[in-house]
């Protein structure tokens, strides 16, 4: 998203402007500067390494300052690291303020609760197992902070409806920053005993190995993408019509998933569908695919096996979880006459049903060689005239609720301009509502 709606820049003003608040009464007689400018350069130089590598956010820096600092100087520890940090998309002024802002009203607020019950003492003292209970409530104030800062951003911006903004973000923090927490209080401890800062950083070093087995996960996430992003690349080399036509019902896919207030991962899961959906016309013939002219029935039965092909390409992709159900019944009615085994009703998979109206919707949406492109609310008013027909009425509503918030922007379009010569045997594979 390279534009930043008004609205979430004024939120990330708030949100700057109560940092500044909470950081005021800093006292310059009483402010441990060299433990705060130590942390300070530690945090930027972890922030830096991740983000790069992997895009992630390391906090036992910045829990360690919250257990070793006075609130104001502890919510300092982060802003070096957000204000130079790179960033990928501008403007770059308020992404630069929000990851300064964000983790130093959590780091404060940690801070805060920590020592308000004497978790600063314990910490000096070596007060085990006194000194676990103030630093955990100091985590559980740290991400519910970050949790409604986040929320509001993601309200603020649009990605989801605002009742559903906050919903599972703290549930999914939790426990990495619990994790992250206790490494922080470990660095505490350590900082504060006989062997110094020098004996806290060797913390860091079970963190590495950890983010060092992350990064074999991510690269084998990258993997898969590379995988997917191929295998779309030779559908769409293999019948040019369709050319970003994967992409878009991704992309739509994803839109009714949030609307229906799926969770990250299953939306991700999602979004492989829409875009894995036809992969099975790497299995068709492709003098069919490319036919001009209306097709025998024995070609349509051919050009309909599609979805089995494609549910046999991607068996064995364990992490496309229900993605290969999609795939299989994407052309499945709710009434029964879809292929291809002619299940209707509840039958249908949930993500089968998503990916038929967001399948659909770009089918009526998109320039093809035997149409032209109608209007998104002509497309919109035929698919809730053949709701609880071929549709699913739940599947409809949200991709019209989606639609009118946020209209549709896919990063893929069709710009093919239309042939005069019909091609009558491409609407057997087409979502639209025939």
């Amino acid at each position: 998203m390279d534009a930043v709606p008004a609205r979430a820049r004024g939120y990330v003003a708030a949100v700057a402007l109560l940092t500044v608040l909470c950081l005021l009464p800093l006292p310059a007689g009483h402010t441990p500067w060299g433990a705060l400018g130590l942390l300070a350069a530690l945090c930027a130089v972890c922030e830096h390494a991740v983000r790069r590598r992997f895009g992630g956010t390391f906090y036992p820096v910045l829990l360690a300052g919250a257990f070793l600092l006075p609130p104001a100087a502890a919510a300092l520890v982060p802003v070096p690291a957000g204000l130079l940090s790179p960033v990928a998309h501008r403007p770059a002024l308020p992404r630069r303020v929000w990851r300064a802002a964000q983790p130093a009203l959590a780091v404060w607020a940690a801070s805060r609760v920590h020592g308000t019950l004497g978790g600063r003492d314990a910490v000096a003292g070596s007060d085990f197992p006194h000194a676990l209970l103030p630093a955990g409530a100091a985590v559980l104030a740290f991400c519910l902070v970050l949790t409604v800062l986040d929320g509001g951003l993601r309200a603020a911006v649009g990605l989801v409806p605002p009742r559903r903004a906050w919903r599972g973000l703290l549930a999914r923090s939790l426990a990495p920053v619990a994790v992250h927490g206790l490494a922080g209080l470990m660095m505490a401890v350590l900082w504060r005993s006989p062997y110094g800062p020098v004996a806290a950083l060797l913390v860091l070093l079970p963190m590495c190995v950890s983010w060092w087995v992350f990064a074999q996960y991510h690269r084998e996430r990258a993997a898969h993408q590379a995988t997917i992003r191929a295998l779309v690349q030779a559908v769409d080399i293999k019948d040019g019509y369709t050319r970003g036509h994967s992409e878009r019902v991704g992309h739509a896919s994803v839109l009714i998933a949030r609307e229906l207030g799926m969770d990250d991962e299953r939306v991700e899961v999602l979004r492989f569908a829409g875009i894995l959906h036809d992969v099975g016309k790497l299995g068709v013939p492709t003098r069919l695919l490319r036919k001009n002219g209306p097709l025998t029935p024995e070609e349509r039965r051919i050009i309909e096996l599609h979805p089995e092909y494609g549910h046999e390409m991607v068996r064995g992709i364990s992490f496309l979880g229900e993605a290969r159900a999609a795939i299989l019944h994407h052309h499945e009615r709710l009434d029964g006459s879809g292929y291809p085994y002619g299940l209707a009703g509840d039958r249908i998979p949930e993500c089968a049903r998503i990916v038929a109206v967001a399948d659909a919707f770009d089918a009526m949406t998109s320039t093809r060689c035997y149409s032209r492109a109608r209007p998104v609310e002509a497309a919109v008013a035929e698919l809730e005239r053949c709701a609880g027909k071929h549709f699913d009425p739940r599947m409809v509503g949200a991709l019209v609720r989606a639609l009118a918030r946020s209209g549709w922007h896919p990063a893929v379009t069709a710009d093919e301009p239309a042939q005069d010569t019909p091609t009558a045997g491409r609407a057997a594979d087409s979502g639209a509502p025939r």
